[in-house]
């Protein structure tokens, strides 16, 4: 069972957040409001392999927190968000590190929310968090089982709230106990995690 709220039962070590259609106008009500030494935070957007990413360049001038794509083999920090690069998988290794695959797409992705909450959920165990957000497909809805099936937390953007419900919707059809939030809610949920480290 998830718990009803992030609040003082496990030390959470690491996020990981994925989302297609509209996600990085969610991520912008997001990781903005994240302090310097939060929690490392992962992150998949569905974005076509023929356009370089901007995603480090937009987000780095609004976060507190360093913002990068991520590297094969670098460690995985508190205080850093990582996103996956355009046409790789983003996975996380046992050691917590990062590790890029050029495995097939996943859902037609590549990067593939799954395949980062999968490999995040064997690496942390109970001490993940798995946010899916707006996304116009089902990728992320089994990794976000997963999650829920080591004793990470659970977290879905409140579908009414979502630019494209598929993405949510889904994951709630896969793991019914998981958190339903507006994008404000999550924001004051992974907040209160500092008050705990």
């Amino acid at each position: 069972m998830v718990p009803a709220a992030l609040t003082h039962q496990r030390t959470v070590e690491a996020v990981v957040i994925g989302g297609s259609a509209g996600s990085v106008s969610a991520l912008g009500e997001i990781l903005p409001g994240l302090p310097k030494g939060f929690p490392p935070v992962l992150v998949v957007v569905h974005v076509l392999p023929s356009s370089p990413s901007l995603l480090t360049e937009v987000f780095s001038r609004r976060c507190a927190m360093r913002v990068r794509e991520a590297e094969a083999s670098e460690p995985i920090e508190r205080g850093s968000v990582y996103f996956a690069p355009a046409d790789y998988h983003l996975l996380v290794e046992p050691d917590r590190r990062c590790s890029l695959s050029i495995e097939p797409p996943v859902h037609f992705s590549r990067p593939a929310i799954d395949v980062l909450f999968e490999s995040a959920a064997v690496a942390y165990g109970v001490s993940l968090v798995g946010i899916v957000l707006t996304g116009a497909s089902r990728d992320g809805a089994e990794g976000l089982r997963a999650v829920h099936a080591a004793g990470g937390y659970a977290l879905v953007q409140d579908p009414a709230t979502a630019e494209a419900t598929i993405m949510p919707s889904a994951a709630l059809g896969v793991v019914p106990g998981a958190r339903v939030l507006s994008l404000s809610a999550l924001l004051a949920e992974l907040r209160s995690l500092t008050e705990t480290l």
